[in-house]
């Protein structure tokens, strides 16, 4: 069952992979996290989501230094004119002191003022939002960073990621900004479950000693709903590698499986095929027009689209 689990992990997270090729997994983790608390940013104070992006992910790592961490500090925004719970961390000089947020979109919210509220960054708002390169260079010069090869290295990332393509948005996904705006406890230090997207639906892959209430905390999701999205029992205990999406599923597959039925094999249910799918169980009995008590047999071959 383990190694099935494993396997039913591995197929989700093949587009995934596949986009993660040449490139950090990690860093896109932190888009898929991010990018709609960044496009809620530049629709609010018209700073580009590229930009705020790619400074999100080289201050903070990808989200895996200790000022994001411990701080929810993803900006590497120091102490001055702030009165709020501060960190110390060696930067420039040992010792430094650092802003902390309660959450990520605090810090998000914090980044955009700070740049929107200073005389220096003013020369920035008058270029247009879909610039990306001039408002790299224009941070460089207006002194954001002491790096010599600043603006080179936002640029590098913007353009590695495709994080340009967010600049033209005009909406965002405010069941993901929303989710991280309670993303972590300051100081927990703890790593988020990474969110994976998947037919249209957010999944993250449970690990040892995960509860639907432990992941509904995390996420800020009631854990009755989130065991519904799933179709299991609040009570239901999770195993390391179960999928646990975070919205209602789809009625069908991918596009791409239309006309490719799923075969099965040995140890499949149909409710993990579901899950493979992230398609609701119901709808897959529906489409096979077989009864709710049917067991499949391996070799069964299943419509999902």
């Amino acid at each position: 069952m383990k190694k099935h689990l494993i396997t039913l992990a591995l197929v989700l997270l093949i587009p995934v992979l596949l986009l993660a090729q040449g490139t950090n997994a990690q860093y896109r983790m932190y888009v898929n996290q991010y990018k709609d608390l960044a496009i809620e940013q530049m629709l609010k104070y018209h700073i580009p989501a590229s930009i705020t992006l790619a400074q999100g992910i080289l201050e903070s790592r990808g989200g895996m230094s200790d000022l994001a961490l411990k701080g929810n500090n993803h900006f590497g925004i120091k102490c001055h004119d702030w009165t709020g719970p501060t960190m110390h961390h060696d930067d420039d000089a040992l010792g430094e002191c650092f802003r902390v947020y309660n959450n990520a979109r605090q810090s998000y919210e914090d980044h955009s003022k700070f740049l929107s509220g200073r005389q220096r960054y003013r020369s920035l708002f008058s270029l247009d939002v879909k610039d990306y390169r001039g408002w790299a260079r224009g941070l460089k010069n207006c002194g954001y960073a002491t790096s010599p090869t600043y603006a080179e290295s936002l640029i590098k990332l913007i353009e590695t990621y495709d994080l340009h393509q967010y600049d033209y948005a005009k909406s965002y996904d405010k069941f993901m900004a929303d989710k991280v705006s309670k993303d972590r406890p300051a100081g927990s230090g703890q790593s988020l479950h990474p969110i994976y997207i998947y037919n249209k639906n957010y999944y993250l892959v449970a690990r040892q000693g995960d509860t639907f209430k432990s992941i509904g905390k995390e996420v800020n999701i009631s854990y009755r709903k989130l065991a519904k999205h799933n179709e299991r029992n609040k009570k239901d205990l999770l195993r390391e590698g179960d999928i646990v999406y975070l919205k209602k599923k789809q009625t069908k597959a991918l596009k791409q499986f239309k006309g490719h039925p799923h075969i099965v094999r040995a140890g499949e249910s149909m409710y993990q095929i579901s899950q493979m799918y992230g398609i609701r169980l119901k709808s897959l009995y529906e489409m096979n027009r077989l009864e709710p008590d049917y067991q499949v047999k391996v070799g069964d071959r299943l419509i999902v689209r």
